[in-house]
């Protein structure tokens, strides 16, 4: 008998989930450039959610000296992450943030 297919909503379909999309660090980084461009504080958290459940939560948390648990309430849509916190993940991820003026 076939396993029914996880986390299906009453429609019959799943939720989208990003993070099952985002395979490479170009996408990774491309994925938050375009979070950070909305600005929405929010989305960003989110985003960097994503893209750290993408790569591996228990290896970022080895990584950061953070636990997966503070990973993940930081970096959901309700959390609130430090400046240090998302410096030590975009840095544990490969990403490198650079500033420019705007136009």
């Amino acid at each position: 008998m076939e396993n029914p297919p996880h986390a299906r909503n009453q429609t019959g379909t799943a939720p989208y989930d990003a993070a099952e999309y985002l395979k490479t660090a170009d996408q990774m980084a491309a994925y938050l450039e375009a979070a950070l461009e909305e600005g929405d504080p929010r989305f960003i958290a989110k985003a960097l959610g994503n893209i750290a459940r993408a790569r591996g939560m228990s290896q970022l948390a080895k990584e950061t000296g953070l636990t997966r648990e503070a990973l993940y309430t930081s970096l959901s849509e309700s959390g609130n992450p430090t400046l240090t916190t998302f410096l030590k993940v975009t840095s544990a991820l490969g990403i490198h943030l650079k500033a420019s003026a705007s136009a």
